[in-house]
């Protein structure tokens, strides 16, 4: 039998990956890396700025060129493989991650002036320099169009498209008076692969769309221009350059271009999947499905379910969306997730660095956590370090510490650490059950779930669930490879459906984590006390008594350590 094959593209936070798979089984024969080379391992900061975060666009598209080449070569020692059988592309990129382009559909960096200002390069997800714009959208938004809240979890966040663009236009002049329009970069890149040249031409994903740029087909795809001149004219003017339809990632962004074909020694003209979000896709990747919980663990976090389009579903508050087809065709999205979990375990790495590099390394600490018991520490952490993405929707919010002594160790902050995200982790599924989305199984993905055992057991004992991992660590990388496969279609050898490409092409790691019953016994003392904390310093108006935290945390330490001396 003939091997077909798709090449999936993941621009992850830090670096660019392309995988080639095997449409037949999603056998992954060829996979590379690429590191963004601007900024501090591809995010440009400014001291001054601690919410900015910027990447350049530049990186992407070379980032393009050096993996998927990598990949071909890589492939070409497999006899099965040949570069005339790839028969699609997928992309899934970091969102909400906009930028401002020309008419051309070119960045701005491309101009000599602006080749170095991080205003017109992409502002990456992380970048929360528009909070006070957020919540301005949130404020007039809550007066004027509450149903536009309401499809966002009714808190419109600083990670997001219009509060980042509202700071733009306030903050760089240089930017406004070159930028046409502005668009995600998981719609971009598709654009730029296809040799779109202009602006108007690039097909927007309801992904990136529907669960950052307030589009639904309620009320007629983006916000009103009305709505937005009374937060900037600018924006009204660029709403005037968006489209009112949307696509998903069944549907064709357009065709390799004779430019990128050359470049990359592939068949011109191969379809390319619109794009979507790494979550989104990765969801695919891990085998989503209705009753499904897919995690997806790296420098954030990101939770996603799917639910029948036919299925009476209620707006969800803290959620970052319920967005039809922005997952797979005829199932809602839902999207919900964490600002920060890899990432906090690397900022305790490598800028407290306890005990040095050494003693202080991910391994080492790991040790360190395990021979600890549920609550032998006597600490609990909130995972706010880069604010609260769901329930909450505040990234004004940080982390904190409770219960440190002048024994605590290095090895006890970081397992407290683990604990906080799983926690976190919990108030999320708990937030989908409690408006009806029954969470029948939980699959993870990403690094964190592959590597770290001692991670996936604390989540299991937290979250009292069993927990799967899927059998790769490229989920959403197959997921965008997935997305190839569907749109080539199965006359060029792929698939007609993303249901029977997701049966074929993914599955799970034998292993499953099953929570230990003393261990989540311990946990659900310390998840009241973790809800105490986050309702007492997350909800407005919250005025409960928290003398009882420390006192309670020493009481199970104390228990604890007496229950095995």
């Amino acid at each position: 039998m003939t091997r077909c094959f798709a090449i999936g593209l993941d621009y992850g936070t830090n670096s660019v990956r392309a995988i080639i798979v095997d449409v037949a089984d999603g056998r992954e024969v060829s996979a590379a890396v690429w590191n963004y080379p601007h900024g501090d391992a591809g995010i440009v900061l400014d001291a001054r700025q601690p919410d900015l975060a910027r990447q350049h666009p530049g990186d992407y598209l070379d980032g393009a060129a050096a993996v998927v080449t990598e990949a071909l070569a890589l492939a070409g020692k497999d006899k099965t493989f040949s570069a005339s059988r790839v028969i699609g592309i997928g992309v899934d990129t970091t969102g909400s991650t906009p930028m401002p382009i020309d008419g051309h559909g070119n960045a701005l960096t491309a101009d000599a002036g602006l080749a170095n200002d991080p205003d017109a390069m992409a502002w990456l997800w992380k970048d929360h320099t528009g909070h006070a714009e957020a919540a301005e959208i949130t404020q007039l938004a809550g007066r004027f169009k509450p149903e536009y809240l309401a499809k966002c979890g009714g808190r419109y966040s600083s990670e997001w498209f219009w509060a980042k663009l509202l700071r733009a236009v306030r903050v760089a002049p240089k930017v406004l008076a070159k930028a046409h329009t502005w668009v995600e970069i998981a719609d971009w890149i598709p654009a730029q692969l296809a040799g779109i040249t202009e602006a108007g031409k690039i097909k927007r994903g309801i992904c990136a769309a529907g669960h950052k740029a307030m589009f639904h087909t309620a009320w007629g795809g983006y916000p009103d221009a009305d709505f937005l001149q009374k937060l900037h004219p600018e924006l009204a003017r660029i709403r005037q350059s968006l489209p009112d339809k949307c696509f998903n990632v069944a549907d064709r962004a357009g065709g390799l271009s004779p430019e990128w074909a050359k470049k990359l020694g592939l068949p011109g003209g191969l379809p390319i999947a619109v794009g979507a979000f790494d979550a989104h896709l990765g969801a695919v990747g891990a085998g989503i499905a209705d009753g499904t919980l897919v995690k997806i663990m790296g420098t954030s976090t990101c939770d996603i379910m799917v639910s029948p389009m036919d299925r009476a579903m209620t707006d969800i508050p803290g959620l970052c969306g319920i967005v039809p087809e922005s997952v797979v065709p005829k199932y809602l999205g839902l999207e919900a997730g964490q600002s920060a979990v890899g990432d906090i375990f690397n900022w305790f790495v490598s800028k407290i660095q306890p005990g040095g590099k050494e003693a202080g390394s991910h391994e080492a600490l790991t040790t360190a956590a395990g021979k600890l018991k549920p609550g032998e520490s006597g600490l609990l952490a909130l995972d706010w370090y880069n604010g609260n993405r769901t329930v909450l929707v505040d990234q004004r919010l940080t982390g904190l510490m409770l219960g440190m002594t002048l024994h605590t160790s290095p090895g006890e902050i970081y397992r407290a650490l683990i604990e906080a995200t799983a926690m976190g982790a919990r108030a999320i599924m708990e937030r989908f059950e409690e408006y009806g989305v029954n969470v029948k199984r939980v699959i993870n993905c990403g690094g964190i779930s592959a590597r770290n055992p001692l991670a996936m057991q604390i989540y299991a004992d937290i979250m009292n669930r069993p927990l799967a991992v899927s059998r790769t660590l490229q989920t959403c990388a197959l997921g965008s490879a997935i997305a190839g496969a569907v749109v080539a279609g199965r006359s060029a050898g792929g698939y007609d459906g993303f249901q029977q490409a997701i049966d074929a092409m993914t599955g799970v790691q034998e292993k499953v984590y099953q929570p230990d019953k003393a261990s989540a016994g311990v946990y659900e003392t310390l998840y009241r006390l973790y809800k105490q904390l986050h309702d007492a310093f997350g909800i407005a108006g919250n005025k409960q008594d928290m003398s009882n935290v420390m006192k309670d945390l020493l009481s199970l330490r104390d228990e604890v350590r007496g229950a095995h001396s």
